[in-house]
């Protein structure tokens, strides 16, 4: 597991909503329904784009109504102001089984309607940060069974979701691995019920346009502020904004900033050393890019030596090793991980 989260830093602002502290207890009413439910039952929430949630809910809730009559889960939605959404599921092993399929069914039909190879269904589990650890196991067996089983893709995020106690768990694969191993982690889940301490649940930020929402640098990171968050934002793309405002040591100075060819501001320091990750090699292919495009791109934007080993035979994963200065190597993953998160629609972390 990745234990270098500073490229997905989140910075908490000072900042308050209205409207949004209304959506937070109007969602949090939804969950305490949701919450009061027999032992045997289980509350899955899963973490999902605005045009995904869309494609569930259908004309006039028609396809949600059919997903809820159909299985037996209860289905509980979260406001849609936000670009994330949560859908919570609430039943158990079986009728929640029965959901997800069903989900992973219309989502495998819309692929079809606008690609002529269908990629990985992927989906994006909100879990406990204390259940996460029996998914992966001592030393990561239990992960490395639910992969080798089911055939699917899993993902742990190293780092717990903005202002909560979970982690998002990412599978990915084909129709009938991801219904899988979505039931395997459900098993685990109930044997681990309810999760140790107390779980503060992750609810989704509304964010402002990224056109309009600042930017500020600091400590050689550029940042964009969006709604109560400062998120990472990629150098290589900080041209298209021209003179910014320079956050140094939290004073504001007035300046152009500018960025050496390789991304990073100068005068860092120049010690060489390398980084390993781990990458699904079912995403792979969105790093590398159209003739090595995406990957030359990183290269350059970042200053690393990238490079990418063969898939060794009986596993899913493709080890990436990053060289360069301890600079580079952190733009290098950010860069690497934007690019996943792009493809899937979603901040991935890989473990």
């Amino acid at each position: 597991m990745m234990d270098n989260a500073t490229h997905h830093q989140v910075i908490q602002l000072n900042t308050s909503n209205a409207q949004n502290t209304t959506n937070i207890q109007q969602q949090q009413h939804q969950e305490s329904k949701l919450s009061s439910v027999p032992d045997h039952f289980l509350t899955i929430r899963l973490l999902m784009q605005g045009k995904e949630v869309g494609s569930i809910i259908g004309k006039r809730g028609d396809n949600v109504k059919a997903i809820r009559e159909e299985s037996g889960a209860r289905i509980n939605i979260s406001d849609g102001t936000t670009p994330e959404r949560i859908v919570t599921m609430v039943g158990t092993i079986e009728t929640l089984s029965k959901a997800f399929g069903m989900i992973c069914q219309k989502f495998e039909d819309d692929l079809k309607q606008t690609c002529t190879t269908i990629p990985p269904i992927t989906l994006r589990l909100v879990v406990p940060a204390s259940q996460c650890g029996s998914i992966i196991g001592k030393g990561g067996a239990k992960i490395k069974e639910i992969r080798e089983t089911t055939g699917a893709s899993v993902q742990v995020a190293s780092e717990m979701l903005p202002s909560s106690t979970e982690r998002a768990v990412t599978i990915s694969g084909k129709l009938d691995s991801i219904e899988s191993c979505f039931r395997q982690i459900c098993q685990i889940m109930l044997e681990q019920s309810p999760p140790k301490g107390e779980t503060i649940p992750y609810r989704p930020k509304m964010m402002i346009s990224p056109m309009h929402a600042p930017i500020i640098f600091a400590n050689g990171q550029a940042y964009q502020v969006q709604g109560q968050f400062a998120i990472p934002f990629p150098p290589n793309e900080l041209n298209a904004f021209g003179p910014l405002t320079s956050l140094t040591q939290g004073m504001p100075v007035p300046a152009a900033t500018s960025l050496i060819p390789n991304g990073l501001p100068p005068n860092r320091v120049t010690l060489q050393t390398q980084h390993e990750i781990t990458i699904a090699n079912d995403l792979i292919g969105c790093i590398i890019g159209r003739g090595g495009q995406k990957i030359s791109e990183i290269r350059q934007a970042s200053g690393a030596n990238i490079k990418i080993a063969d898939l060794d035979e009986g596993s899913q994963d493709r080890h990436v090793t990053i060289s360069g200065t301890p600079e580079q190597i952190q733009l290098a993953e950010f860069l690497i991980h934007s690019r996943i998160a792009s493809e899937i629609g979603g901040i991935l972390i890989t473990h």
